[in-house]
């Protein structure tokens, strides 16, 4: 049997493979491809996880919420696209797919970030990554970046950059703008415009165990398998940045 981590690399992966398909044989564009692949890539992740961890219990963006999820002990966390405008947009690649797992005991135990169209997958784990081609709008320079939403940018924005002498990258996807700093291509991710549990939590699993800090921008815990799937605000950043950081998106 597969650990938690590598069946969640594999369950990224798998479904991230189907999502390419869709997109390269369906003749589907925009909303529409984006419901497809939505619907598809979490009909795998389910019928993988029923069958691979059965007693388990899963929170997923695109299924009902089963709220004996809340007395269950162990609880997958999935989107099965993270990103539907930009997976729906031809030439992007900052869409992803998001597993992770949290346990009762210890939170969050296991996650995966697949980018597909770049062909990777990242674990929770201790390995080294490097930059690669694709999402980087620009040259990277000296100064440290802070990756925002394309679509929502928090109002703090260029004021989190300042803070750390920085300059703003708008970005799609969650995953995809913590990719970016767990690649080192930015140095911050923040986020206040709205999110729920599965847009972060495999992010963050993926993050922390690369040594990011990753909280809510008032310096809090992020808390997972809640009542209320609603989670709206997330930090993902290099340690020595997390005080000069939190002074500003704390303050609103």
């Amino acid at each position: 049997m597969a650990t938690d981590r590598a069946l969640a690399g594999e369950l990224a992966t798998a479904a991230g493979e189907l999502l390419m398909d869709i997109r390269a044989t369906s003749g589907l564009t925009g909303k529409e491809l984006g419901k497809a692949g939505d619907l598809r890539s979490n009909e795998l992740l389910l019928e993988r996880l029923a069958a691979e961890r059965p007693d388990d219990a899963v929170l997923s963006e695109e299924s009902a919420d089963d709220k004996n999820r809340l007395s269950a002990d162990r609880v997958w966390i999935v989107d099965p696209v993270d990103g539907t405008r930009e997976y729906g947009t031809d030439g992007h690649t900052d869409w992803a797919v998001h597993v992770a797992l949290w346990s009762a005991a210890d939170g969050l135990i296991a996650g995966a970030v697949a980018l597909p169209a770049l062909g990777i997958t990242y674990l929770d784990d201790d390995t080294t990554v490097a930059p690669v081609e694709g999402l980087a709008a620009s040259p990277r320079t000296d100064r440290p970046r802070v990756v925002v939403s394309a679509s929502r940018p928090p109002a703090f924005s260029q004021a989190a950059a300042d803070a750390i002498g920085g300059e703003v990258l708008q970005m799609g996807s969650a995953g995809a703008k913590a990719m970016a700093v767990v690649r080192g291509e930015a140095d911050a991710y923040v986020h206040a415009g709205g999110q729920y549990e599965w847009d972060s939590a495999a992010p963050v699993a993926v993050a922390q165990a690369k040594g990011l800090w990753c909280g809510r921008i008032d310096g809090s815990p992020l808390v997972y398998n809640q009542d209320d799937t609603y989670l709206p605000d997330l930090v993902i950043c290099r340690p020595e940045y997390r005080d000069a950081i939190i002074a500003v998106t704390a303050a609103g």
